[in-house]
């Protein structure tokens, strides 16, 4: 058997007034909620996959600012048996004005259409006062939400 890690980075976009920013994605016809980003790739470093996540993601330009967390637990991938997931989540800032709507897929076409894991994927903002850990679908963004919380962060 093969085990392999799977780095992954977060971003946690918080706005006063409209709340956290989540993506919503379809995989596999199950839908999911997290942190916007993904996986890192060789020869990067976690902040600039999270860029260039973000970048391809949502259009946002960010600010990488400070870190919130990194995994501390064993989680295996929910998608790939055998790949143990390591999560690392900063705040970050956008450089612009966000520009509403968002990027949204739908009927994916082109290289979106490559993608192996999103049918469909959206992004939007949970207000603070609805924002809680049982929004969010994964096991680790469960543990940042919290954390979040804890924080009196919003």
């Amino acid at each position: 058997m093969n085990f392999s890690f799977n780095v992954r980075v977060y971003g946690v976009l918080m706005d006063e007034e409209k709340g956290i920013l989540v993506r919503d994605e379809l995989i596999r016809g199950k839908n999911y909620t997290k942190f916007p980003g993904g996986g890192m790739e060789y020869g990067e470093g976690t902040r600039d996959c999270l860029k260039r996540e973000f970048m391809e993601e949502t259009k946002i330009e960010i600010e990488v600012k400070e870190h919130l967390y990194t995994t501390d637990f064993f989680q295996e991938s929910a998608f790939r048996p055998n790949d143990q997931i390591v999560s690392v989540y900063y705040f970050v800032q956008p450089k612009h004005e966000l520009i509403f709507p968002l990027v949204h897929y739908d009927n994916l076409t082109g290289e979106e259409a490559k993608k192996p894991h999103a049918d469909m994927e959206a992004f939007r903002f949970i207000p603070p006062h609805l924002f809680s850990p049982d929004k969010l679908s994964f096991p680790i963004d469960k543990v940042v939400a919290k954390l979040l919380l804890s924080q009196h962060v919003l």
